[in-house]
């Protein structure tokens, strides 16, 4: 559509993850095998903690509602690039890019937050036991899940408020798969290095500075479990450990992608797509691989559908 003697654009052109028509196939076929088999998993953990009065504890509480997050997550983008890929179209909508744009900072800064309530879980689980049932009540565990939800729509909110004034007029072709703030923002017909430094500060700067303090929050904590008189050393360790594999998982891509300048480097597209589509999925899986608690409730969940199927 025109306005005055400017193009104003209504879509993007999505390049793809590959430029190859057949590779982008065969990565779309591994993608629906991966959600074949780890989707239900994630679905089968949220089930398994829910119906099982063993996992009350707020740490499977909160553990569900990762693996919630993380579902809601991973499918914000691979159903348009499989849609795109299938029809052999490469258009999203204006509309679509922007939403795309908002949930995806949506769902991760959510996830950021619950990460650190998860950290809060932990401290008070091993430094202060015999207080944790009265100060982790469910209560508080959902006021900790709200609030983390609140915290991305925030979050999101900003960056749909800094984004949508933005002037496009061409050209439209986007280097990736999705939309994403570091490759529409270079499309504006217009200067946006003060915008680029608000969004640095709004997304990789909060990142690194998360990602930094959790590292020293859960450092302090093994060096606790480890010299002090900890009943359970082994299970707390593991735990913290455990919590530890999913920060470098779900903050290291954002802090490459993020804490630095928007311009294109060659990994782009490789980190992006284990960021948004592959990691998110592999998250709970970590924590249920790593626990024996949910493996020992995810058999009698089985073992109790199996026997009421016989019957």
């Amino acid at each position: 559509m025109e306005r005055g003697n400017r193009t104003v654009v209504t879509e993007f052109v999505l390049q793809g993850l590959a430029k190859n028509w057949e590779l982008q196939l065969f990565l779309c076929a591994l993608l629906l095998l991966f959600y074949v088999i780890i989707l239900p998993g994630n679905i089968l953990i949220i089930v398994t903690i829910r119906s099982d009065l063993r996992l009350g504890s707020p740490m499977f509480f909160f553990l569900s509602s990762l693996a919630f997050m993380d579902i809601c997550y991973s499918i914000v983008t691979p159903p348009k690039m499989m849609a795109n890929l299938f029809t052999r179209q490469k258009t999203i909508s204006y509309q679509g890019c922007l939403a795309q744009i908002f949930f995806i900072h949506f769902l991760g800064a959510a996830e950021i937050c619950l990460l650190v309530a998860m950290a809060v879980d932990r401290y008070v689980a091993i430094c202060h036991p015999l207080h944790y049932a009265t100060t982790m009540t469910r209560v508080v565990c959902w006021v900790l899940v709200i609030g983390s939800w609140a915290e991305g729509f925030m979050h999101s909110m900003i960056q749909m408020i800094l984004i949508i004034p933005l002037p496009f007029c061409g050209p439209n072709e986007l280097d990736n798969f999705f939309c994403d703030i570091t490759q529409i923002i270079k499309l504006a017909c217009t200067n946006t290095y003060t915008l680029e430094f608000a969004m640095f500060i709004n997304s990789g700067l909060v990142t690194a500075t998360c990602f930094i303090i959790l590292l020293i929050f859960y450092g302090a904590l093994l060096v606790k479990v480890r010299t002090g008189s900890v009943q359970g050393k082994n299970k707390a360790a593991s735990t913290c450990i455990t919590h530890i594999i999913i920060v470098f998982i779900m903050f290291g891509p954002a802090i490459y992608i993020y804490c630095r300048p928007f311009q294109d480097f060659p990994l782009d597209k490789v980190v992006a797509f284990f960021h948004t589509v592959v990691f998110p999925l592999m998250n709970p899986m970590i924590y249920t691989l790593r626990n024996k608690e949910i493996k020992a409730a995810m058999f009698r969940l089985l073992k109790k559908n199996k026997v009421g199927r016989d019957k």
